[in-house]
């Protein structure tokens, strides 16, 4: 039967996924204008991929600039997104710190981060300013007649009041920001022995020394995205290039066609979680397989699975979902140890399915066509949620939880009050596979459903009160991400001048002669490193080295894309640092061995999900040559 709402928990408002990073002693509020600035600029980059592709499809015409304008809305949004993280303390990293003795070690810990993301935010916003002058200079315009050089002033002024942000933030009082100030001072005093000569003659003497206290701080909690700048400006320093080599890359960002697609789905998915699609789902999926034998179980694999479509993080769907979907399962009979794997290892699930955000991201870091990952993923992801929900079916059957019998109005009721929710990955889907979007302009529809469905049809988000709080959540998981991606590119180019692809390329080749040997090592490294590594860190540090290596051995860059993803689903649950495994523990408050045991079959069963996935590539590309003829790389 279809139950009355009240006897559904709330569900907690959707946030980002708990971040490491050094989390500051406070944390600073958003301020008002950061909000509307983030609010005015998403809600215009929504509007203009609709027009274009309305305009396109009725008026046969393209709309002057938009796609260039919205492109340059994605920079702004990711250096007010990185403000917000940077002041919620949001920003990806470990969380190491939190392992140290509370007191002086941990503060001590803190203080050192926040000296290094204080000195290190600063050269960058340096080298911002130098890039910006060389641009005023080229004088290029964007349509309209705007010199494009005050676009890139965001970033500047963005990573400055970031540092500033930074040292405000850091720990004991007057002494830390006074360290701080230090800390800054001393790296641009290094920046100044570069024309020294034995700085030129023994680069190593100072930059050897640096790099170990930059990667001293990441491992204990510094954000990524501070380590991998760092450790670029310092690589280019030694060889005497002009540390703004790393913005430079980062601008180049705006260059991508599908790089807007990433704020707009998230903004999807960030309103459709905040505006109760998680009750609506738990309510139409219970309703729906609850007669089944283990019908509850599978209820939970497919709301977790649709929950994390939307948001495109799996530590969202255990915070949000955790306390609706644990007390079903162990109120229907099934046992506690099964019910925590299950919400566990499902949180993971769904990350395959559009408008997932780590299937945009690594299109756009691997150069492969986003379309086409989102078709290949389907079988993979539906498989990976049967294997799943057969596990939870079988435990159901031996448990003898109690079968409901089938209300054919309370599901077809429930499913209609769930149907918006439901019809976003679809509409997604269609609007790019038909030809009537391109990927961005099927985000921008996607992005003013979301808004529509939550503010005019149900309802439940404000727009003046709500939707720019929703808009900021969103713009500070973006900010996040689209930093660390930027200075990733800066840290690859760095790699590129020092051939360190074609090195390790070279010794790959030299001792892996089949490509059926290079996957099955590909698992097992993405397995490891998947459960050290946040997925959109895994993604844009690790993506650029393997699809060279890829191509080498004739592996088809679709299907090398759902394979790195789905082992990246694996990775959240593999003892002892998935991410998902820390999440369960802090949200049932459980010891982490507890954890361990009870995700270990989920772990089998998903390992093998990836095992098919992976030696059976028509799994991946059958679907893209039947929907998407001649998948290739962009």
């Amino acid at each position: 039967m279809n139950a009355p709402a009240s006897t559904l928990p709330a569900v907690p408002p959707a946030a980002p996924p708990p971040s490491s990073g050094v989390p500051p002693a406070t944390s600073a509020p958003a301020s008002a204008v950061e909000s509307w600035a983030v609010t005015i600029i998403l809600l215009a980059m929504t509007a203009l991929p609709v027009l274009q592709a309305l305009a396109r499809k009725i008026a046969h015409s393209d709309l002057a600039g938009a796609a260039v304008y919205v492109q340059h809305g994605t920079l702004w949004i990711g250096f007010l997104g990185a403000l917000l993280a940077t002041a919620r303390g949001k920003h990806l990293g470990l969380s190491t710190v939190d392992m140290l003795p509370a007191g002086r070690w941990r503060t001590g810990a803190r203080l050192f981060g926040a000296m290094v993301t204080t000195a290190v935010v600063a050269l960058l916003a340096y080298a911002s300013f130098k890039l910006v002058q060389a641009d005023r200079v080229r004088q290029d315009v964007l349509s309209g007649g705007i010199p494009e050089w005050w676009s890139e002033l965001i970033m500047p002024f963005g990573l400055g009041v970031m540092a500033i942000r930074s040292a405000s933030l850091a720990p004991a009082g007057w002494k830390g920001k006074a360290a701080c100030a230090a800390a800054v001072a001393a790296a641009f005093a290094l920046g100044l022995t570069a024309n020294l000569d034995f700085m030129q003659n023994s680069p190593g003497v100072l930059l050897w020394p640096v790099s170990l206290l930059i990667a001293a701080a990441f491992l204990l909690g510094a954000p990524v995205f501070v380590a991998m700048a760092g450790i670029a400006m310092l690589m280019f320093f030694g060889e005497g290039t002009p540390i703004a080599a790393v913005p430079t890359e980062t601008f180049r960002l705006v260059a991508s066609p599908t790089l807007p697609a990433i704020p707009l789905l998230t903004l999807a998915g960030y309103v459709l979680s905040e505006g109760g699609a998680a009750k609506r789902l738990v309510e139409a999926y219970r309703d729906a397989f609850g007669w089944m034998p283990g019908g509850l179980a599978i209820m939970a694999v497919f709301v977790c699975a649709i929950f994390t479509t939307f948001t495109g993080a799996s530590g969202v769907t255990i915070l949000a979902l955790g306390g609706l979907v644990l007390p079903a399962l162990l109120k229907e009979g099934y046992p506690e140890g099964f019910s925590l794997g299950l919400v566990t290892a499902s949180g993971s699930l769904g990350l395959l399915f559009p408008p997932s955000l780590p299937v945009i991201l690594y299109g756009v870091v691997a150069g492969v066509a986003i379309e086409q990952l989102f078709v290949a993923g389907l079988v993979p992801g539906l498989l990976m949620i049967a294997l799943v929900a057969a596990y939870g079916i079988a435990v159901g059957v031996r448990a003898k939880v109690p079968r409901h019998p089938f209300d054919g109005k309370a599901a077809l009721r429930s499913l209609w009050a769930a149907k918006w929710d439901l019809g976003l990955p679809l509409l997604v889907i269609v609007a790019v596979v038909s030809g009537f979007a391109t990927v961005v302009e099927a985000s921008g529809i996607a992005a003013a459903y979301a808004l529509l469905v939550e503010t005019v049809v149900f309802r439940e988000l404000r727009p003046i009160r709500d939707v720019p709080r929703v808009m900021a959540e969103a713009a500070t998981l973006v900010g996040a991400v689209l930093i660390l991606l930027g200075v990733a590119l800066g840290l690859t180019s760095y790699f590129v001048d020092a051939q360190i692809p074609e090195a390790l390329l070279a010794w790959v080749t030299a001792h892996i002669h089949s490509p059926e040997l290079f996957l099955l090592a590909l698992n097992g490294l993405l397995l490891v490193l998947g459960s050290v590594l946040e997925i959109y860190s895994a993604i844009v540090v690790l993506a650029p080295l393997l699809v060279p290596m890829g191509k080498a051995f004739h592996i088809d860059p679709v299907h090398l894309g759902v394979v790195f993803l789905a082992n990246l689903e694996l990775g959240f649950l593999f003892p002892p640092m998935g991410l998902n495994l820390f999440l369960s523990a802090q949200r049932f408050e459980k010891p982490l061995p507890v954890l361990y045991r009870r995700a270990l079959p989920f772990l089998a069963i998903m390992a093998a999900g990836v095992l098919i996935i992976t030696y059976v590539p028509a799994v991946t590309t059958g679907v893209v040559h039947l929907l998407v003829p001649s998948p290739h790389a962009r």
